[in-house]
C-alpha cells in the first residue's frame, strides 16, 4: 500500500462509525471455531495495524459497492448471508434507517456472537435477529419476508449454489433484490504449478509440492467449491433459481507486482478458514533443511512484492420481479 493509499485509508478509518470501530478492535480468537479464527486472524495474519488498512483499502470499498448494488431504501429488512463479522449487514442497517431491520445468518455460532456483541454495543440490538445455518437451508426464515439479500464471498464454500440462490429467491419479496459479490478463483488456478500465492517457485518446486500436496488434500483444485464455477455459471444460477432480471460485472486485474509484506504476517496467513496458515503447512510437511530452503527462496520476494498479483470478482444485481412483472423500476448503471 502506498502512501497516498495509507492516507486515504486512514481518513475512512477516522470516518468510520462506531460499527465498523467494533468490528475492528482486537478479538480473542483463542478456543473460537476456523472461521472465526479466520476473519479476526489469519485472513491479515494477526497484524493488527494491517487489518485496518485492509478494511480501509479493500474491504470498505467493497461493502460500498455491494450495498450501492442493493439500493437498500428507509425501512428495508435486509438478510446478509454468511455474515461474517457483520461489515454487510450492519452497513445494510444504516443505509436501512432507524426504521430499517437486518438478518445476521452464519454457520459460525462464534462469529454470530460477535455480531450480537458490536449490536448490543452499538445500541442497534433490537434491530436485529441472528440465524445460525447454513446458507443453501434457510427454512427459519419465512417465503417472501425480506426486501434485500447480500451475499460476498459465500458461494465459494458452498456446494449447491443453485440451492442457495433459490433459497434467496424465496425468501424475497416481490421486488426485491439480490446483491451478490464472489470471487473468480478459476481465474487464479490458471497459474497453478508455477507459482505459490503469487510467487515464482520453479527453482524449488519439488519443495513446495510437498506444501501443494497438503493443501490440495483439504482442497481439490478442480472440484473444490472455491473453483467449481466462473461468472457464466453464476449467470446462469441466478436466473434458474427465478430472478427475471440480472446484472452481471466482472472485473479482472493482473500486475506484476505484489504487495511487500513482512515474512511474518506470510507465514501467520491463510488463504480461507478451512487450511491451515502457510507457516503451519511448512511445519507440517517440510523437513527443517528444506523448510530453510523455503525461506531463502520465498522470504526475499515476500518482503519486496516480487511476484504477480491476480485476481478476478463478479458482482450481481438481480431483482425478484414476481408473476405480475410490476416491481417499481431501479436505478440503471451506465447507458
Amino acid at each position: 500500500m502506498g502512501l497516498r493509499q495509507r492516507r486515504g485509508a486512514v481518513a475512512r478509518l477516522q470516518r468510520a462509525g462506531a460499527i465498523v470501530r467494533a468490528i475492528l478492535r482486537v478479538v480473542d480468537d483463542t478456543d473460537r471455531d476456523p472461521w472465526c479464527q479466520w476473519i479476526v486472524q489469519h485472513r491479515h495474519g494477526g497484524d493488527d495495524e494491517f487489518r485496518r488498512e485492509l478494511f480501509a483499502a479493500f474491504l470498505a470499498p467493497l461493502r460500498d459497492r455491494l450495498l450501492d448494488a442493493a439500493h437498500i431504501e428507509e425501512g428495508d429488512v435486509v438478510l446478509d448471508l454468511g455474515t461474517g463479522d457483520g461489515l454487510i449487514g450492519f452497513g445494510a442497517l444504516e443505509r436501512a434507517g432507524p426504521s430499517g431491520r437486518v438478518i445476521l445468518n452464519d454457520l459460525s455460532a462464534d462469529l454470530l456472537g460477535l455480531c450480537r456483541d458490536y449490536a448490543a454495543e452499538t445500541g442497534v440490538l433490537d434491530r436485529c435477529r441472528f440465524v445460525l445455518g447454513a446458507v443453501d437451508d434457510l427454512r427459519e426464515i419465512d417465503d417472501a419476508s425480506v426486501d434485500v439479500v447480500t451475499i460476498r464471498s459465500v458461494l465459494i464454500y458452498v456446494k449447491d449454489k443453485l440451492a442457495s440462490l433459490r433459497e434467496c429467491y424465496r425468501v424475497l419479496r416481490p421486488g426485491g433484490r439480490l446483491a451478490l459479490f464472489e470471487p473468480i478463483n478459476r481465474f487464479i488456478v490458471a497459474d497453478y504449478g508455477r507459482t505459490f500465492c503469487g510467487y515464482d517457485v520453479s527453482p524449488i518446486d519439488d519443495i513446495v509440492a510437498k506444501l501443494e500436496a497438503l493443501y490440495d488434500s483439504i482442497q481439490d483444485p478442480v472440484d473444490d467449491p472455491m473453483v467449481d464455477f466462473d461468472e457464466r455459471d453464476l449467470l446462469v444460477f441466478v436466473t434458474v433459481a427465478g430472478f427475471d432480471e440480472v446484472h452481471l460485472e466482472l472485473r479482472a486485474d493482473i500486475e506484476p507486482r505484489m504487495n511487500p509484506q513482512p515474512w511474518e504476517r506470510f507465514l501467520a496467513s491463510s488463504a480461507n478458514p478451512l487450511v491451515p496458515t502457510i507457516g503451519e503447512a511448512i511445519s507440517q510437511t517440510l523437513t527443517a533443511e528444506e523448510a530453510a530452503v523455503l525461506e531463502r527462496h520465498l522470504r526475499p520476494l515476500v518482503e519486496h512484492g516480487i511476484g504477480k498479483h491476480q485476481m478476478a470478482t463478479a458482482l450481481v444485481r438481480a431483482v425478484k420481479h414476481g408473476e405480475d412483472n410490476k416491481a417499481k423500476p431501479r436505478p440503471r448503471a451506465g447507458p
